[in-house]
């Protein structure tokens, strides 16, 4: 689900990644997309003549389950940020580089020579959806949100090296920090509440109260109606600041199930999704015959698939029973067979569109007999021949939860399953609906959980790797290496982007070494859109790129 923005600081779960029903499925920081004709199914890079915009038309679009809601630091799945980022507008967006565009800011953020404070000039035409302008004074209200005492939310660590925001004037921010502070950039991206509706509301009920449903915010779009577990409308904001989008309506239906959303893909009621792998024959060969609609594909290079290992569980506490279970897995033959050769294997948390990318990391390759040996290394060993591994008299047998109506992910598990039969483990999936599924991971209500980021942003990964992060934040399986927080540490103080990288690779080695995940594969993501919609982009965060979308005649 998981986007929009880097994902520690805003990380998005991308809970129907793999089933590829969300538009985060081309996420920023997608690369080498390509267009499939209607008409002919094959790639092509010719550029058609300029149509005649229409003012007006209807994107609908589908999701698994309900978002959680309308205030991004309560919110964490990608199906949540881009109903967001509909309806909000904050002082910086992210591009497909992952640098900070202005959005109400004007201009980038200018530093103190000291780099512990920064100065944020916003603009002063933009209003919120109920006339109000949007002013510095919304600014400071909303960030001083995840520094208050009494909020809870998983948000918190992306705001700890803030000291203070202050008004400086209507259209200035001043924000200081206890010290220099290199991830500042993922700050930049959380939605701008209106303080004249919320001013009242006490942090610790901010995520229970009305406006969490039904929110007012200045961005593109107003959401008209949602009714749970059906859908969400939503209007075009015909005063946002930004001109007045082309898409009159967009529809986001609750379908929870990937082969449903095909079908009315296929029947127009849909005409705007990510098409699963297993389904994607069968949509190419009826964009072949139908000229409503196309595709286009794109490497989802700042996603990835994986499973966690929940590191409470005393099973899955000693590293080399971990690197074991990945050795067990056959990666590539799931990318091959599962998601029909549309992904790459990753082998540790940088996903590959990252200049801090690096694959030179230790790799636990598909290896049967070695993963037994470490498994009778570490004393799992089937000592009354029953075909099942158990150390002092425990089985070694666990649950492994996936998200209902994914059909891939519920494939995927189902070949693990088998894989680590074969080493003498058994895995007992369970297919949970979307909403639980999320709190369950968030809740580390799970032994083992199959799952995946869509990440954006700063590439330091302290929210979901960092131990302070574990009690509050998005680091659910429990991880805990002293030398790789104070690697995260210090590459937060550290601004020469050669040193970042050096040490960002030093945390990626050693989490790989550790294998508290195992690291499964970033997919490929094929969007299906309207053949007379012009302005999509699969390299770009889709919703929240809808403004620039037009129907032509």
């Amino acid at each position: 689900m998981f986007k929009p923005y880097r994902k520690w600081a805003t990380a998005a779960l991308v809970a129907t990644m793999g089933a590829s029903v969300v538009l985060a499925g081309c996420s920023a920081g997608t690369k080498n997309g390509s267009e499939l004709s209607a008409s002919s199914g094959t790639s092509t890079n010719t550029t058609a003549p300029k149509k005649e915009k229409v003012d007006g038309g209807e994107i609908t679009t589908a999701y698994l389950s309900d978002p959680q809601g309308f205030i991004r630091f309560w919110a964490t799945t990608t199906t949540s940020s881009e109903v967001i980022d509909l309806v909000f507008s904050s002082l910086y967006r992210f591009n497909e580089k992952q640098d900070i565009v202005p959005d109400l800011a004007v201009g980038q953020p200018v530093f103190s020579d000291d780099k512990l404070s920064m100065t944020i000039k916003i603009r002063n035409d933009a209003k919120f959806s109920d006339g109000k302008p949007v002013t510095a004074d919304d600014v400071v209200f909303t960030y001083n949100i995840p520094i208050n005492p009494d909020y809870t939310g998983p948000r918190k660590g992306a705001f700890e090296k803030m000291q203070k925001i202050e008004k400086v004037d209507d259209t200035t921010v001043k924000i200081t920090f206890k010290e220099p502070h290199a991830g500042y950039i993922d700050m930049m991206i959380y939605n701008i509440l209106p303080q004249h509706l919320l001013k009242d509301v006490p942090v610790k009920e901010m995520d229970k109260s009305a406006f969490f449903k039904q929110p007012v915010g200045s961005g593109a779009y107003k959401l008209v109606e949602w009714k749970q577990g059906q859908y969400l409308s939503f209007v075009r904001n015909e005063a946002y600041y930004g001109g007045k989008p082309a898409i009159e309506k967009v529809t986001a239906k609750i379908i929870p199930d990937a082969n449903a959303m095909m079908a009315q893909l296929q029947t127009g009621e849909i005409n705007v999704i990510a098409v699963p792998a297993d389904n994607l024959a069968a949509v190419e060969q009826f964009a072949k015959t139908n000229n409503k609609i196309k595709l286009q594909k794109g490497i989802a290079l700042s996603q990835y698939l994986f499973i966690g290992w929940n590191l409470t569980n005393p099973l899955f506490q000693d590293k080399k029973v971990r690197q074991a279970l990945t050795m067990a897995i056959d990666r590539k033959g799931i990318v091959e067979s599962v998601v029909e050769g549309q992904g790459q294997v990753v082998n540790s948390q940088t996903a590959p569109a990252y200049w801090t990318y690096t694959d030179n990391v230790p790799k636990f390759d598909f290896n049967v007999e070695k993963a037994k040996q470490l498994l009778a290394e570490a004393g799992w060993k089937d000592t009354n021949g029953d075909g099942v591994l158990d150390k002092d008299g425990k089985n070694f047998e666990f649950e492994m939860q996936v998200n209902q109506g994914n059909k891939v992910r519920e494939k995927g598990v189902t070949v693990v399953q088998q894989q680590l039969k074969k080493i003498g483990v058994n895995v007992t999936p369970r297919v949970v609906e979307g909403s639980a599924f999320t709190k369950n991971f968030q809740g580390k209500n799970f032994q083992a959980i199959y799952y995946g980021w869509s990440i954006s942003g700063d590439p330091n990964p302290k929210g979901i790797w960092h131990s302070s992060e574990i009690e509050k934040g998005l680091n659910t399986v429990s991880y805990k290496n002293a030398e790789v927080d104070k690697l995260i540490d210090e590459d937060l103080r550290t601004f020469d982007k050669a040193k970042r990288k050096e040490l960002l690779n030093k945390v990626d080695a050693l989490i790989a070494e550790d294998q508290p995940y195992t690291f499964l594969y970033s997919p490929t993501t094929t969007m299906a859109y309207p053949s007379n919609l012009e302005g999509f982009n699969v390299n770009r965060d889709s919703l929240k790129e809808i403004e620039k979308w037009y129907f032509t005649k």
